[in-house]
């Protein structure tokens, strides 16, 4: 019985011991997880400092544009205000008058990129055409939306324009302001009538007209202010013209377009990495797609070609078959009854292709001869000058005469008394005349203008269409023979001692001839209105 009981006893202490070691165990283990989350979170505290302190890279700040020249930034106000108001009134008038404004917004920025290279560029000894394309371009529209709208009732809204967008040629003139002021008074001409007849009737052609006015006005108070003795070049440290002429271009376009340039890259995220560094940078763009040898070798070599063929002349003939004579139908009168030549290369085939017309070729491929100015004995040789804005001078003597032939868009400035000027077929010809002994024939020329300084006799024009003859005070007794001549205009200057303009006469055109007693009567046809 005792031992009994003393089993019992033992077997309820081992399992109050097993009891009391799992007890022990479980917290052993809690303890141990306590620890474990305490330690992380310290771990934790720890990093969070070091990624606050990281710091965190910006993008590259873009590089400041350069500051535009005092002249650029005012003739920029005069484009964005005083030509700006102007065609925003055009816009309202519409039509042909709306276009005829867009030309002349483009005809200043045109002139704004020219004075933009001017600043950049050293003068050039000979002026690139490029630098006045964009002018010459714009001019040409304003000219031709007048020349051909004759019949418009709005022709003396065109003609104000026309008449003013020669003042944007001040570059040449060692007085530009002044220059753009007497441009004022052939504008007012045309644009007087405007006022007169809309002043009461329709108020925006009469701001318009006005708002052209201030144009030119403005452009002379900003000439007075930039260029009081003639355009200037930055001879001292500038680049070469052209050069100038494409960095204009090119910052002018980006301007355009900078709405639609890429933004910049987003900043490098920041990782929390432990061990410090930098993620690695992306892989390089792929290449852009290349064209081949072969077809850029192809083109060149086509094109190569093309203008050996081009240049031969008059070798180019020297690879024609030879006509027998029994093939010449001018001397076989029985072959002209048949559609092809026994022989021929044509007259075993059926039908005939029609030959292709002869187009002529481009100018641009054409060979230009070299401009020449020569004197020999008394006689100057003025020929093939095509440089638009370029002034040839000429200083000749009262025994000498001069021949002008095949000169395009060019100013001839005469600077002495000569002997006689003839001129024959050029284009957009300007010449500027001291004075004559003699005469001064024009023959077929188109847009021609003349300036008589001094006296002038007799001026002989033969086959002109579209002239302007500046007269002074001196050459009022100059005598005109025209024939076969359009669009000739004579400006008289006004009285002396009176506030009158310019005087724009028309040269007529149209003779009424009829039969009085046997005889042939002419007389002048005058058109009113």
């Amino acid at each position: 019985m005792a031992a009994t009981s003393h089993m019992h006893n033992l077997t309820t202490l081992i399992k109050r011991l097993e009891a009391a070691t799992s007890r022990l165990e479980d917290m052993a283990m809690s303890l141990d997880e306590h620890d474990a989350q305490k330690k992380t979170a310290d771990n934790s505290a720890a990093l969070e400092p070091q990624a606050s302190e990281r710091p965190t890279p910006t993008a590259p700040a873009a590089p400041a544009a350069a500051p535009l020249p005092p002249q650029i930034e005012d003739f920029d106000t005069l484009i964005s205000k005083d030509v700006g108001n102007f065609v925003q009134l055009g816009q309202k008038i519409g039509g042909l008058v709306a276009e005829q404004s867009n030309a002349v917004l483009e005809a200043f920025k045109a002139e704004r990129t020219y004075l933009y290279v001017s600043t950049k560029a050293k003068k050039p000894e000979i002026q690139p055409p490029e630098l006045m394309t964009g002018l010459h371009t714009a001019s040409d529209a304003i000219n031709n939306l007048r020349e051909s709208n004759r019949a418009s009732p709005l022709i003396d809204h065109l003609s104000a324009v026309a008449e003013g967008i020669v003042a944007l040629g001040w570059f040449f003139d060692p007085k530009p302001a002044d220059f753009v002021s007497e441009m004022l008074g052939g504008i007012q001409y045309y644009g007087n009538k405007v006022l007169k007849e809309y002043k009461e009737k329709d108020r925006t052609h009469y701001d318009y007209i006005q708002a052209y006015y201030q144009i030119f006005k403005s452009l002379s108070s900003y000439l007075r202010k930039h260029y009081p003795k003639g355009l200037t070049w930055n001879d001292k440290d500038g680049i070469d013209a052209q050069e100038a002429l494409r960095q204009v271009k090119n910052s002018s376009d980006s301007a355009a377009g900078g709405a639609g340039t890429p933004p910049p890259p987003p900043p490098v995220p920041t990782l929390n990495i432990p061990g410090g560094g930098a993620p690695p940078p992306p892989p390089p763009p792929p290449p852009p797609p290349m064209i081949s040898e072969q077809q850029s070798s192809g083109a060149s070599s086509d094109m190569s070609a093309v203008f050996a063929q081009l240049n031969q002349g008059d070798a180019v003939t020297q690879g024609l078959r030879k006509v027998d004579k029994s093939q010449m139908t001018h001397k076989n009168p029985s072959l002209r009854a048949s559609s092809t030549v026994p022989g021929s290369p044509s007259s075993s085939s059926r039908s005939k292709s029609p030959a292709p017309s002869k187009k002529p070729k481009p100018e641009s491929m054409r060979s230009r001869k070299p401009p020449r100015k020569d004197l020999e004995g008394t006689k100057w040789f003025i020929e093939n000058f095509d440089n638009p804005g370029d002034i040839v001078e000429i200083p000749a003597k009262q025994n000498q005469s001069i021949l002008i032939s095949r000169c395009n868009k060019t100013i001839i400035k005469v600077s002495s008394k000569a002997n006689a000027i003839a001129i024959d077929n050029c284009h957009g010809l300007s010449i500027i005349v001291d004075s004559l002994v003699s005469s001064l024939d024009v023959v077929k020329c188109s847009k021609f203008a003349l300036q008589i300084d001094g006296v002038a006799p007799t001026l002989l024009m033969d086959q002109v269409d579209g002239a302007t003859v500046y007269l002074s005070s001196q050459s009022l007794g100059t005598e005109l023979f025209s024939s076969k001549c359009t669009a000739v205009n004579v400006m008289l200057p006004p009285k002396e001692g009176t506030d009158e303009d310019t005087k724009e006469c028309p040269v007529p055109e149209q003779i009424k001839t009829s039969v009085k007693d046997g005889v042939l009567v002419s007389e002048i046809v005058e058109h009113a209105g």
